[in-house]
């Protein structure tokens, strides 16, 4: 997985955890874990990011949302099984820590194969993703992931041409 530049200051950048890191770099290294188990199709690890109780949430583009986390974890099996092969390039990475709450907003780039990737070949595409943190005793967990597709490239100037 690869982090792109944020090209602005991060908000809630301020304060360190325990262990003397900055508490929005330890969100932001929770959220690689995340991708990181994504693209490794691993289960163990993507249940080991997320938040078991109280009920979590995953919305994958196009799909309904996934609630409760047998279910969830369910539904990563079925993803895994059916994805050879996904990496993710994030930008515009964004980071708010609130307390024992916090967020974070990225693009999503994504490169796979499987299906609906052309034959011998990689499907492309763009999300925007929210990943919301909870602080807990292990650490900052992931309660809810929400990506949408990026149906356009542009936005208000492209509205206006």
């Amino acid at each position: 997985m690869t982090d792109g530049p944020t090209g602005a200051p991060r908000p809630g950048a301020g304060g360190t955890g325990a262990s003397g890191a900055r508490v929005d770099d330890v969100v932001l290294a929770a959220n690689t874990a995340f991708y990181n188990a994504f693209e490794a199709g691993d289960l163990d690890l993507m249940a080991a990011v997320w938040l078991p109780e109280p009920d979590p949430v995953c919305i994958h583009p196009g799909n309904a949302a996934i609630s409760g986390y047998a279910e969830m974890m369910r539904a990563w099996a079925m993803i895994f099984a059916n994805t050879p092969y996904i990496q993710f390039f994030l930008t515009d990475v964004q980071v708010r820590v609130d307390e024992d709450v916090a967020y974070v907003t990225c693009t999503e780039n994504v490169l796979s194969s499987g299906e609906g990737a052309p034959e011998e070949g990689f499907a492309g595409g763009k999300a925007l993703a929210t990943n919301v943190f909870r602080k807990t005793s292990s650490g900052w967990r992931l309660w809810i992931h929400h990506a949408s597709p990026v149906l356009s490239s542009g936005g208000r100037q492209e509205e206006a041409e």
